[in-house]
């Protein structure tokens, strides 16, 4: 909760400095992700699964320098597999989660007609779907909210449309499982390639 109240608290001294010739759009999000489990231990193993994400956004930019800020509210459905050495058995789930990245942007290009972004910020998850995973005999308890980070570069064409391709990586654990065999808990992330299209009204 800290982390999101510091978070709107920098969205909000951002809105107040923004000048009056800055721009503000709102939009429409979705796309294709691929989504890959790790875990601390190499007792367990996670493989490529894709998904998929939508959602309104909205973006904040200076039009001299190009600098702004996207911040989205998407909900975000992706495959998760594991394997289990120990069992020799693997596990299928879908992991549904509402994420809000908030991304500095800098937008370069030519006039309105075309132009490329490149940009980073963190992203928030939150968990509704199910609250456990369970491999073979293991159980993970997924985490009501956790934190990843954000990369990415796009194109923006007609002044409308947003094509963009982003690497999304774990800060911290989506669950974690207690296993007696090591004495302790075993973490689980999450990374996503995300390939994505927005329109911009």
């Amino acid at each position: 909760m800290k982390k999101i109240l510091s978070t709107l608290m920098v969205v909000a001294c951002l809105w107040i400095t923004i000048p009056a010739q800055a721009q503000l759009k709102f939009g429409l999000k979705g796309g294709l992700n691929i989504s890959t489990l790790t875990f601390s231990e190499d007792v367990f193993k996670g493989d490529n699964r894709t998904g998929f994400f939508i959602g309104p956004m909205a973006e904040f930019t200076i039009p001299v320098v190009g600098l702004g800020i996207d911040v989205a509210a998407l909900y975000n459905q992706s495959k998760g597999k594991a394997n289990y050495y120990e069992e020799g058995v693997s596990q299928n789930r879908t992991l549904k989660t509402i994420e809000i990245p908030v991304n500095l942007k800098w937008t370069f290009g030519l006039g309105s007609t075309f132009g490329a972004y490149i940009a980073a910020g963190p992203q928030f998850g939150f968990n509704v779907g199910s609250g456990l995973f369970n491999i073979g005999s293991e159980t993970f308890d997924m985490k009501k909210s956790y934190t990843t980070f954000n990369v990415g570069a796009g194109v923006k064409l007609i002044q409308h449309l947003q094509i963009g391709l982003n690497y999304n990586f774990s800060i911290n654990k989506v669950a974690k499982a207690v296993i007696e065999d090591y004495e302790g808990t075993v973490d689980m992330k999450k990374n996503t390639w995300q390939v994505s299209l927005a329109y911009m009204f």
